[in-house]
């Protein structure tokens, strides 16, 4: 698979000048400037604002990214449809229609959060390094759950059934995950499940996300003797490699997925 970097790169600029005019993008970017804002100014508690942001992260990205990345893809069907008549390669057009989506909703994002935070009084400084583990959590989020809307979109022609499915996958992972996950533990309370627990947490990328930041806060107390096993784990170096790479993998898998879809689809 070869990619023209140069058109890949004017790609990537067309797309993150035409989605920066978007009204949606500047409504995303203005609810994180708000909602930090707010925490920060009503809470001087640092990690009360970053558990606060921790929720909002881990809520409002996954949904935003999944739905807008489904509906910018079949937006997008007349000018995919004019690029292809170029001598252009499907691969390199699929990316640069991704990098061109994710870097300004990550962008977002960032300056959303970063922005109240430098102006503000409060003060991080001690839990400096789990401000930077929200950032890594809601820039994997945003690569995760655009690539999981690309794959979606481009399997799928029928436009609401698309959006169908990527609101159900959201659903999937932010609610009836944990669902799931409770009924088995109420049903096999007498097994020893937590290292099983371990092994299901890396299937869902939100409650990975999460629980790196709950344990990186000191506050698995509260989750009882599985969070005792979760800080066990993901708490040496070897934890927090395996979990980086399992929301990589999160990211490579579905990308690439979508991109074999999206080079054999009949435009």
């Amino acid at each position: 698979m070869a990619i023209n970097v140069n058109i890949l790169a004017k790609i990537i600029r067309y797309q993150i000048h035409d989605i920066s005019r978007s009204f949606w993008l500047f409504i995303y970017t203005l609810f994180f400037l708000l909602a930090s804002y707010g925490l920060i100014t009503f809470s001087s508690d640092a990690p009360k604002v970053l558990i606060s942001l921790m929720n909002i992260t881990l809520i409002i990205i996954p949904l935003v990214s999944i739905i807008f990345g489904t509906i910018y893809l079949y937006n997008n069907k007349d000018y995919i449809i004019l690029m292809l008549s170029q001598p252009i390669k499907r691969s390199t057009l699929y990316f640069g229609l991704y990098l061109g989506l994710v870097i300004p909703l990550i962008l977002s994002f960032l300056i959303g959060i970063i922005i109240p935070i430098v102006f503000s009084k409060i003060d991080l400084g001690e839990h400096f390094d789990v401000l930077i583990f929200l950032f890594i959590a809601g820039i994997f989020q945003t690569v995760i759950f655009v690539s999981i809307a690309f794959w979606i979109s481009s399997v799928y022609e029928n436009r609401m059934l698309g959006l169908g499915l990527s609101i159900f996958s959201w659903l999937s992972f932010s609610v009836l995950y944990d669902g799931f996950l409770l009924i088995m533990i109420h049903y096999f309370q007498d097994y020893p499940l937590e290292k099983i627990l371990i092994g299901f947490s890396l299937f869902n990328p939100i409650d990975l996300a999460r629980i790196l930041l709950i344990l990186k806060l000191d506050i698995a107390a509260l989750m009882g003797y599985t969070g005792a096993v979760f800080q066990k784990f993901f708490n040496t170096n070897l934890g927090i490699i395996i979990s980086i790479l399992s929301l990589i993998i999160w990211t490579v898998v579905p990308l690439i997925l979508g991109k074999r879809r999206f080079a054999k689809k009949d435009f």
